[in-house]
């Protein structure tokens, strides 16, 4: 179930900015795990100034409002880098300054050194992502983070796609959303959710978005938790 009311302004305001700036698209796009999606969110197209600001500004308002207790942000290479960065300035904007840092893929054996830059990574730390797929990107942050004396304490993410996840090649009743939540024990925040993006499609006054309302709902009636 969304863990946001269905009339959530917030969650319809970033799916209607997500559409608008193409970052949300519907047809036919094959998943990671081989499925036919009728939709796709790439938040790499939030590729401008503009665009990227108004991200973290729905990053950062959602974070606010989730009463989320955090001390510092860790974005994951590669997306996450500019997503913590961004929303660091916002937060410091809305008159919470907080510390970030991230890592680089390949360790450096000069300057600063290691994998890790940024703040010191220490006390509560949030990661900053843009969806959760597998889980792969939030297990290896917090062994970074810990590895560093922090305390991994949530994940914010864009998008929850709400859908069941895989293993070994088969669906399982869980989603990597829910499975990241239980098995390290994170609370996890998203601005938006597949419910939510139903909502929208429900409500919007364009026909040609609204045609592709039943296709996602057959999505989620077959691979949604």
């Amino acid at each position: 179930m969304s863990t946001h009311a269905p009339t959530d302004p917030l969650a319809q305001e970033f799916v209607a900015f997500s559409v608008e700036a193409g970052v949300l698209r519907f047809g036919e796009f094959k998943t990671k795990a081989g499925r036919m999606s009728p939709y796709f969110f790439n938040a790499g197209l939030f590729d401008d100034g503009a665009k990227l600001g108004r991200l973290a500004e729905f990053y950062a308002r959602r974070l606010l409002a989730s009463g989320l207790q955090f001390d510092m942000l860790f974005g994951p290479a590669y997306k996450g880098i500019t997503l913590a960065a961004a929303v660091s300035i916002e937060l410091a904007r809305l008159g919470h300054n907080k510390p970030f840092a991230y890592n680089r893929k390949e360790a450096k054996d000069h300057g600063e050194g290691g994998t890790l830059v940024g703040a010191p990574v220490q006390g509560r730390v949030l990661i900053i992502d843009d969806v959760i797929s597998a889980g792969t990107s939030v297990r290896e942050s917090i062994s970074m983070i810990e590895a560093a004396g922090g305390r991994p304490v949530g994940v914010a993410i864009a998008l929850d796609r709400q859908e069941k996840a895989t293993e070994n090649g088969t669906d399982v009743a869980w989603s990597a959303v829910q499975d990241v939540t239980k098995r390290f024990n994170l609370s996890v925040v998203s601005i938006a959710t597949l419910n939510d993006l139903l909502d929208y499609l429900a409500t919007t006054s364009d026909s040609s978005l609204a045609a592709h309302g039943d296709n996602v709902a057959r999505y989620r009636a077959r691979y949604g938790i």
